[in-house]
């Protein structure tokens, strides 16, 4: 009885050292966009950082339950030359919430979008992406596309200073 009682300890034991809680960590202001990019809170501090540095502000609107945001933030994390400039060369943001700046919405409120400003705090409507509806929408296949718009930004932002 006594082997009994003991063996079962020893199985809740092991049991519950198997099931030990996860300490919750709060996730990163990268959100899985990339964890070596330097990224800003939120819209306003975005504004603030970018006139600090001078240099462009890369805004990613997307949502955590949107299957298209999800896959490009996949292609965007995996894209080594796009991790490097938006590392090196932006302000980056990326926001789960809209912003009250009407400027960062020029065809509307949809998901993923991503907008360029420069540090005057000007909107570059004219940097798109392939689709006439929703001109600020990349697909995953579109990351070469993404890595030109944001050489355009910086080009953009050289010839300004």
């Amino acid at each position: 009885m006594l082997r009994l009682v003991v063996f079962a300890l020893f199985l809740g034991i092991c049991a519950s050292a198997g099931k030990q809680k996860k300490k919750e960590t709060p996730q990163s202001l990268s959100r899985g966009w990339g964890d070596s990019i330097r990224w800003v809170k939120n819209y306003e501090a975005g504004l603030s950082e970018m006139v600090k540095r001078n240099k462009p502000l890369m805004v990613i609107h997307h949502q955590d339950n949107c299957p298209h945001s999800q896959a490009l933030k996949k292609a965007f994390a995996a894209d080594k030359s796009i991790q490097k400039m938006a590392e090196k060369d932006f302000v980056m943001v990326n926001l789960l919430l809209e912003t009250t700046d009407e400027n960062i919405a020029p065809d509307g409120h949809y998901v993923p979008r991503i907008l360029f400003v420069d540090p005057s705090k000007t909107v570059h409507t004219e940097i798109v992406g392939k689709f006439p509806t929703h001109r600020y929408t990349y697909e995953p296949a579109d990351m070469i596309l993404l890595a030109k718009n944001m050489k355009k930004a910086k080009i953009i932002l050289k010839a300004e200073l």
